[in-house]
């Protein structure tokens, strides 16, 4: 069965920022949670025609990624994650799906829009996911565990996320 997990923030800087920040394929294992000693593995990366030429690699429509990481604290394990990003405009959204991981199915979207709060410009980024547990049907009974990890995670990211843009702008 195939579970839905969506989450949005707010950052005061401009949109443009924003999406390149998170189409760096180099800021994934930034803003993943330290304990995951997350790595990219490899990157075939195709560059989108439609986006400002910018001094860092971007993941347009058509690349693939393989991440490594640890599922679990304290455990040296390690899972592989290949990932392909299907959808790009920029500076709306871009969409990646696993092709091969930890889900038995997974699709997230991390959509962008300006917005302005209490007189300052920013954006607002909101991940949409939908996702299957592996060894379904007989994990769909760990779902409220995966929604509390999922939310532990993009609390993580969002927080990283946060501390990075102001560094990079110099705040």
């Amino acid at each position: 069965m195939r579970h839905r997990y969506e989450t949005e923030f707010w950052v005061p800087y401009p949109i443009e920022q924003v999406f390149g920040f998170f189409a760096n394929p180099e800021n994934l294992p930034r803003i993943m949670p330290t304990w995951q000693k997350a790595h990219i593995e490899s990157a075939k990366l195709t560059a989108p025609e439609n986006m400002p030429h910018l001094p860092h690699a971007v993941a347009g429509e058509g690349s693939e990624l393989l991440i490594s990481f640890r599922p679990v604290p304290f455990v040296p394990l390690r899972k592989k994650w290949r990932a392909l990003i299907e959808e790009f405009e920029y500076p709306s959204h871009f969409c990646d799906t696993q092709l091969s991981g930890p889900f038995r199915y997974w699709h997230h979207c991390h959509r962008f829009r300006g917005e302005v709060r209490d007189f300052t410009n920013g954006t607002a980024i909101r991940d949409e996911l939908e996702y299957e547990l592996p060894l379904a049907p007989l994990s769909d009974l760990g779902v409220a565990f995966a929604q509390a990890n999922l939310a532990g995670v993009f609390r993580y990211r969002q927080n990283e996320t946060r501390r990075l843009l102001a560094l990079e702008s110099g705040a």
